[in-house]
């Protein structure tokens, strides 16, 4: 069955290109400023695009990293190991209990507990650190991986996501269809509902990787040793202090690398999901 796609209006492109080109904005003039040599930078106002390229920035950048307490690598592997193993608990554990709020045939108290997930949209992650920190004290958990990654897990707007995608991308005709036919709960979850929320997971994956690779906050209030700290923490570290003025080069340059892999996640996932969107899903 062939498709037909509605061409947009004219009119529609002459508000969306000029917001496409003002959001890209930020991404350019950080891009720009990581190869401006070091007069550029203390110009003001300063130039928007680089007048003479320079890779001397990274070069600052790497020297500098021969001053932390611990190799470079060690901070990598931190925040490389900690945001994969929590993107994609958070994606499972997000998907698992959505699935009985959204198809379950009896769930006492199913609003109320939705309701409780929607309240805690409310408050910013910075207000449950200090509870968050007595629990994972309380348990022994401080300065270790654990830390890191179970305070993570519990993501109220995740599990928002897919229980309203849940409800709209899945028709409760085809679960009960296969419960009929004599599929357990754990296949009907892996098999029809899983592979039909796609475009919810994949952009909780994108969501959730942006989230955690920028996050200093969470390392800072739950590591001590700075075997543990992670690459955002570790930028912060070589950027400021008494020689921040003189590192301005080298801020523009850790700038550019923390947002990178981010830009590069969003754009190769973003396609999956612009794909899985128009392909997949059970319309009722």
């Amino acid at each position: 069955m062939r498709f037909l796609r509605k061409q947009a209006p004219a009119p529609s492109y002459l508000f969306l290109i000029p917001m496409a080109v003002f959001s890209m904005l930020p991404i350019v003039y950080v891009i720009s400023t990581a190869f401006k040599p070091l007069e550029e930078l203390l110009l003001f106002p300063p130039p928007f695009l680089v007048r003479r390229p320079t890779l001397d920035n990274f070069q600052d950048l790497l020297l500098a990293t021969n001053a932390l307490a611990v190799p470079f690598t060690r901070y990598l592997f931190n925040s490389i190991f900690v945001v994969l193993t929590t993107v994609l608990l958070q994606v499972l554990m997000c998907s698992m209990c959505a699935y009985p709020l959204s198809k379950a045939r009896v769930l006492p108290g199913r609003n109320f507990i939705f309701g409780m997930i929607v309240a805690a949209l409310m408050f910013a992650p910075q207000v449950t650190r200090i509870p968050q920190y007595l629990v994972v004290q309380k348990i022994g958990l401080i300065d270790t991986y654990g830390a890191l990654i179970l305070p993570a897990l519990a993501w109220s707007y995740g599990l928002f996501m897919m229980k309203q995608f849940m409800d709209n991308a899945v028709p409760n005709e085809l679960i009960e269809a296969a419960r009929v036919d004599g599929a357990q709960e754990w296949t009907i979850f892996w098999k029809i509902v899983m592979p039909n929320v796609a475009p919810a997971w994949n952009t909780l994956l994108i969501f959730g990787f942006i989230q955690l690779w920028n996050d200093s906050f969470s390392p800072l209030v739950f590591t001590r040793s700075e075997a543990m700290k992670t690459v955002s923490v570790a930028m912060i570290s070589l950027t400021n202090g008494p020689a921040a003025i003189a590192r301005q080069g080298a801020q523009a340059a850790a700038a550019f690398l923390m947002t990178a892999p981010t830009i590069t996640v969003f754009l190769l996932r973003q396609a999956k999901v612009i794909q899985t969107m128009a392909h997949s899903g059970i319309k009722s």
